[in-house]
């Protein structure tokens, strides 16, 4: 019996143990019953999470009204939950099954995967909102035209090709949104929808509109921009209380005229279209919109013989952001993607329709070939599929940043053919001053980039030998003898003439072969030469050149190379000791003396010597017997850019934290622009990195990284150096210590190289002699502010988060906290640019956003949402602007939530006034702070 005993006491243990799990995740889940509302979307198994709920049926239950799921769970689960729902849930007045919640390694949202929906949904009598954005539908499930009630339809960013005639059937119906889909034509049904107000049927593939559409009395918005629109039909004229009528981005060639007539409208948008000519109406009215049409230009001469069809003008395709791939048919068509990228496809460039995909990378160094005195300009357009020949040269134009130097460079754009680097012949266009883009054909597709390099002048050298000179360095030339090659080579010679390059430009620290032979010629300025030899006549030729890719490695006979002596030496006066030819050797990296091993033939001004390989080749004047090593440091000097590093913490919020990397010339400009809204340290000391260098920043001292980025290796932020580009990053941090006790001093140090197993000690390091081979660079000092009293407690970063009071509101109206607002950021997700447009914001600033946080999806919301904050605080009305945004955002979930935490700080100010003796009294008879008697107040 005693041993049975035993035997029942673990098990009795594992009952009890499970039993108590099972109660802590009861009671887990019954937290989540806040109210009215139930959001699961934000949470690991929200489906199991509600079944179990269901199962349990707890009261609450029967109270919610707003129900939130992830689109993302398991597509069978989810449809197991949603069929409990019509039973458990019968308030339901809102359900939000969105996708988008995840992201792929690259910030992009990725879709839900929700196909249908179970037919007992219908019977939700009380559903108004329906969110099915972000998932995978193919069709409209067959519940939704039963919903009576519904009257908001959101369908955005699924695969939707047609909408069914029983859409018609839905007479509460005030606001749909079908964008981003594939929509080729629309339901004739869709004007029976008397009551809808807003129609929103942007990014899809409609060509025509039904004449029916111009029988939607009560619609007030109309978005049907970025189609393949050609004509509009005239009952539009109809649609009397219009105020919005968005057409950019279509194929349109007339509009009718009575559009501009219409009593209530406020905007019509009609850019990037195909109009040629427009009514007097429509030029003269303030609220249209034309920019981006042919305005005055006569339609191009056909090229088929008279009665002969005339064949249509190439479509235009704008993309957004949103869009990661087009069709191209035989017909040709113009493309313009978000990123500024365009693309001509010529007719008949394809024989059958093609769906091209691209990507905009960010540049790193195996993606970015760059050859030495190299800067890159753009970051790396990759187009698919690879490797596909087109029948005719497809133009492509890249934007590019413009060099600061342009004196004997060139721009071109660069791309990998086959197995090696490439660069293809380029057109600079000059849109504006600022805006300039590099022009191309293009025979197939794979990745491209834009760069500076020096300016090449190219020949092919036949057997029977050529002479090649420099055009900006007349005296540079390279002779080819007869029979010096078999077979014709293709020869180019690229020049840089005046200051050092790391004054200039810069290239990376790996040389690759991306084209023929390539002879480039380099000047250094004899003072940094006499600096570094601590010589004062020391004086050094210009750096030459010579290399090929692909061929024989040598030349049958040998070549002559002329180069100007050092500056201040000539052939009747030098002192043939002091002059030393010095040769690179591509392998090892290495300079070598070769003077004794070649016969060098002086005149007045220059010095000829015969070679047979290509490599680096460089004539020095130096008392200095052995210059090898002196060699290398001079060629670090040249390939050097000399910049500073800047960490500085925005006022309002601490925890946010910009790194940035510039040239020594611009800090000063970038610190004006931006401490009226950061503060921080002085900028490092200056030090000298190379083009496409890498390196990272740590904090250190009881600071980390809040978040997860993909940029962000074990809390260390790594970073790409390049010259032309914007190196900067902007990054939440935390700590673990005691802010209530006192402020954190930490510091964070820029370390050299990718991101090691340990990084070193700052002190440690800062030890260490400066220079190339030091890891460390520098290290600037971060302080998070104390906390004071509950000051940062509740945020939505965790209760380290401190921001300065915003002052959004009032606070008979209500206030909005930091924390209200952090909350408000974690919950739009991939809304936020809709959201941002609403509240006003121009969309170049949204484009600035997505560039400078463009790996940090969360950064974009906070940073859009505060920097709005901060320019209405003490605005009146900011908060009834903020509503009104997320409801013309279809967030209505998120409009609901705002008003509840209105509503609750608007009855704690009551409160509060009537507790200070500063509300009239006597008012409220069930007011707990109205008069008492003389008795009950002497009690």
């Amino acid at each position: 019996m005693a041993a049975e005993a035993e035997g029942l006491e673990p098990q009795a243990a594992a009952t009890e143990d499970a039993a108590g799990d099972a109660t802590e995740a009861a009671d887990a889940e019954l937290c989540l019953l806040v109210g009215n509302r139930l959001s699961l979307d934000l949470y690991p198994g929200g489906c199991h999470r509600l079944l179990h709920l269901c199962a349990q049926q707890p009261p609450q239950l029967r109270e919610v009204e707003f129900l939130q799921l992830s689109g993302h769970e398991d597509p069978q689960l989810l449809e197991a939950t949603l069929t409990q729902v019509p039973r458990s849930l019968q308030r339901l007045r809102s359900l939000v099954l969105r996708g988008g919640q995840h992201w792929d390694v690259l910030g992009a949202c990725l879709r839900g995967s929700l196909t249908t929906l179970p037919a007992g949904l219908s019977g939700l009598a009380r559903l108004a909102h329906l969110d099915l954005s972000f998932n995978s539908l193919e069709t409209l499930p067959a519940c939704i035209p039963r919903m009576r009630g519904l009257s908001t339809l959101l369908l955005s960013y699924n695969h939707l090709s047609e909408l069914p005639e029983a859409l018609g059937a839905l007479p509460s119906l005030t606001f749909l949104s079908v964008t981003h889909n594939h929509l080729q034509t629309l339901p004739i049904a869709l004007g029976a929808l008397s009551t809808l107000q807003r129609l929103d049927l942007s990014g899809n593939l409609l060509d025509t509109l039904p004449p029916e559409i111009g029988a939607l009395s009560s619609l007030t918005e109309l978005n049907l921009a970025s189609n393949r629109l050609q004509s509009l039909p005239t009952s539009l004229v109809g649609l009397q209380s219009l105020r919005l009528l968005v057409l950019h981005s279509n194929l349109l060639t007339s509009v009718p005229t009575g559009l501009v007539h219409l009593p209530l409208l406020t905007r019509l948008d009609l850019r990037d279209n195909q109009l040629r000519d427009v009514p007097p109406e429509l030029l003269d009215a303030p609220f249209v919109r034309l920019q981006g049409n042919p305005l005055g230009e006569a339609l191009p001469a056909p090229r088929s013989p008279p009665g002969a069809p005339v064949i249509l003008e190439m479509p235009r395709l704008f993309l957004n952001s949103d869009v990661d791939s087009f069709p191209v048919t035989p017909q040709g068509c113009s493309v313009t993607l978000a990123c500024g990228v365009r693309l001509q496809f010529p007719a008949g460039a394809t024989v059958s329709p093609v769906n091209i995909q691209y990507r905009l990378w960010l540049p790193e160094p195996r993606l970015v070939p760059l050859g030495p005195h190299d800067s890159l300009l753009s970051g790396v357009l990759e187009l698919q599929p690879h490797g596909v020949a087109f029948r005719q040269k497809v133009s492509l134009w890249l934007l590019f940043v413009p060099p600061r130097i342009r004196r004997c460079r060139e721009v071109v754009v660069r791309t990998l053919s086959g197995d090696s680097w490439g660069d293809l012949d380029t057109h600079v266009e000059e849109e504006a001053p600022k805006r300039l883009w590099a022009h191309c054909q293009v025979p197939h597709f794979s990745w491209f980039l834009v760069v500076s390099r020096p300016v090449s002048n190219t020949c092919l050298v036949p057997p029977e030998g050529t002479l090649l000179c420099c055009s900006g360095y007349p005296g540079v030339k390279v002779t080819f003898p007869p029979g010096a090659t078999e077979e014709p080579r293709s020869v180019c010679m690229q020049v840089r003439t005046g200051q050092p390059l790391w004054m200039v430009g810069g290239f990376s620290t790996h040389r690759q072969a991306w084209g023929p032979c390539l002879p480039q010629v380099v000047r250094m300025a004899s003072r940094e030469l006499r600096a570094l030899l601590g010589e004062p006549e020391a004086a050094a030729s210009p750096l030459l050149c010579l290399s090929q890719s692909g061929g024989p490695p040598g030349f049958l006979q040998p070549v002559t190379v002329q180069l100007p002596l050092p500056p201040g030496v000539t052939g009747l006066s030098l002192d043939r000791s002091c002059l030393h030819l010095l040769y690179r050797t591509p392998l090892e990296a290495a300079w070598d003396d070769i003077t004794a091993q070649v016969a060098l033939e002086l005149t007045h001004l220059y010095a000829r010597f015969q070679v047979t390989h290509f490599s680096w080749y460089w004539l020095w004047y130096t008392t200095k017997t052995c210059v090898q090593d002196l060699a290398r440091k001079a060629w670090e000097r040249l390939r050097l850019h000399r910049v500073n590093l800047i960490a500085l913490q925005r006022r309002r919020d601490p925890e946010q934290v910009l790194l940035q990397c510039l040239p020594r010339d611009k800090v000063d400009a970038t610190l004006r622009r931006l401490l009226d809204r950061y503060r921080g340290p002085e900028p490092s000391d200056t030090v000298e990195m190379f083009e496409g260098e890498k390196f990272f920043a740590a904090f250190e001292k009881g600071i980390d990284v809040d978040a997860e980025r993909p940029d962000c290796v074990e809390g260390r932020v790594c970073f790409v150096f390049y010259s032309h580009l914007k190196n900067v990053k902007e990054v939440y941090v935390t700590t673990t210590l005691d802010r209530q006790v006192q402020a954190v001093r930490g510091q964070v140090s820029f370390y050299r190289g990718a991101v090691p197993e340990e990084v070193p000690e700052e002190a440690k390091a800062a030890r260490q002699r400066k220079g190339m081979d030091t890891v460390w660079m520098a290290t600037l000092p971060i302080k998070l502010p104390r906390l004071r009293g509950s000051e940062g407690l509740g945020q939505g970063r965790g209760p380290s988060l401190s921001l300065a009071p915003l002052n959004l509101g009032d606070a008979e109206t209500g206030f909005l906290t930091q924390s209200n607002l952090l909350t408000v950021a974690g919950r739009l997700g991939p809304d936020w640019p809709a959201v941002a447009l609403h509240l006003g914001l121009p969309y170049r600033e949204l484009q600035r956003i997505r560039h400078e946080f463009r790996d940090d999806l969360d950064g974009q919301i906070r940073h859009m949402l505060f920097s709005w904050a901060e320019r209405q605080a003490g605005q009146p009305g900011a908060v009834g602007l903020l509503l009104r945004a997320l409801e013309q955002s279809d967030r209505l979930d998120i409009a609901e939530e705002v008003r509840a935490i209105l509503e609750l700080g608007r009855q704690k100010y009551k409160d509060s006034i009537q507790r200070t003796s500063l509300a009239p009294r006597g008012l409220d008879p069930a007011d707990p702070a109205a008069p008492q008697s003389v008795e009950s107040a002497q009690v």
